[in-house]
């Protein structure tokens, strides 16, 4: 990357490709579905409350480096958006969905990062993670950051915002760790996004409707 994105870039980024992978139906998404993409409260770290004017001003800034296209069907009254990020950076698929969820949740271990991308992708092990972080860190969009005290594993960071900061790690309460409640978790974060895409989907609908109601109130005027 030449310049460093901005942290809302990164998000919008990082949401659109999460939601071609996880809800492809729903895919390109309006404005307003990627507003509630990038403040979704599961699979997001940190959580955010990003209006749709700080969501708009980062797509234009996505688009004129060319991360990011508008999209418009035959039939389609709502303007939407998609990522290139593949493209323009020449990724493979899998350094993409790694590099997705690096962006949307911070520096995380191989194992974090495996589990974390089983929606998207499969990797057989964590040496196939590791590969794919290696050929990241050759191309400078990842890097390997140095064991923090009381860390057993090495983590990886994103460089697509610049020079990563250390952040002070806190210790990790054992009950975080549990089977039972981690379970719980990945099904409420499943359930969280298709909230999200529902309430994306539905507030189009509205949108359509009141385009359409408009148009026929305009063409009711026309022959009264």
């Amino acid at each position: 990357m030449s310049e460093p994105l901005s942290s809302a870039d990164i998000r919008v980024l990082g949401s659109l490709i999460e939601k071609e992978q996880t809800t492809p139906e729903y895919y390109p998404l309006s404005l307003n579905a990627l507003v509630n993409a990038c403040n979704q409260s599961s699979n997001r770290d940190p959580v955010v409350d990003y209006d749709e004017a700080t969501v708009t001003r980062s797509i234009e800034a996505l688009r004129h480096r060319g991360l990011v296209r508008a999209t418009r069907g035959i039939d389609a009254r709502v303007t939407k958006y998609a990522h290139r990020m593949d493209d323009v950076m020449a990724l493979q698929a899998r350094e993409v969905v790694l590099l997705c969820v690096l962006m949307l949740r911070g520096a995380q271990t191989t194992g974090e990062l495996r589990t974390r991308t089983a929606r998207m992708e499969t990797f057989a092990d964590l040496a196939e993670v590791e590969a794919v972080l290696d050929g990241l860190i050759v191309k400078e969009h990842v890097v390997r950051l140095p064991r923090q005290p009381g860390q057993k594993e090495v983590r990886y960071a994103h460089l697509l915002g610049g020079e990563v900061v250390m952040p002070a790690m806190a210790a990790e309460s054992p009950a975080r760790h549990s089977p039972s409640k981690a379970g719980d978790t990945e099904r409420m974060s499943a359930l969280e996004e298709e909230v999200t895409a529902l309430r994306g989907a539905a507030a189009e609908l509205r949108t359509q409707f009141e385009t359409l109601r408009a148009e026929f109130d305009a063409l009711r005027a026309q022959f009264e």
